[in-house]
């Protein structure tokens, strides 16, 4: 071997050395790096987050369809209050119990007091409501049928109404 390739052979070893020494600082800079950014964010929480399920309302006749007893299909949501409207009526208002009275709804219905008695009938209602859900104050709306029924209506008796069911 010669002298000059024993010195190109130790410049290469050298430069080999060089660009591993610069790649071990570089590293360290990145890791150094990584760790003060890391003091800044303090702990990790993990928060779960449940997606918000759409109200649903159903109702359940009560006192022989003297009363509507209207409640959210699902448990976690809690009712604070409804607004029904029936075509070319007065809003109706309705608390966070529910109760919707057939009493209430009969003077919405004045031009439909000559239908037919002891024969199920519906109308379109478009229900506005306020309800809590995982502790959130919110507000949906829709439209449900409310189905119905006249009875009485005898000689001397009056005619009564008496709500069946609330559907989608």
């Amino acid at each position: 071997m010669s002298e000059t390739e024993s010195e190109r052979r130790r410049r290469l070893i050298t430069l080999g050395e060089l660009i591993a020494l610069a790649a071990l600082i570089v590293s360290a800079l990145g890791v150094w790096i990584s760790w003060k950014n890391s003091d800044k964010d303090g702990p990790t929480r993990v928060v779960e987050q449940r997606p918000s399920i759409p109200l649903t309302l159903r109702g359940k006749r009560e006192d022989d369809g003297e009363r509507l007893a209207i409640s959210p299909v699902e448990p976690t949501h809690a009712l604070e209050s409804l607004k029904i409207t029936l075509p070319a009526a007065a809003p109706i208002e309705v608390g966070s119990d529910g109760e919707l009275g057939a009493d209430d709804v009969q003077p919405a219905l004045k031009g439909r007091d000559n239908e037919p008695k002891d024969r199920t009938l519906s109308v379109p209602v478009r229900i506005a409501a306020t309800y809590v859900e995982a502790g959130k104050e919110r507000t949906a709306s829709g439209a449900y049928t409310l189905r119905y029924m006249w009875k009485g209506g005898g000689l001397f008796g009056g005619r009564s109404l008496h709500l069946l069911s609330l559907s989608r």
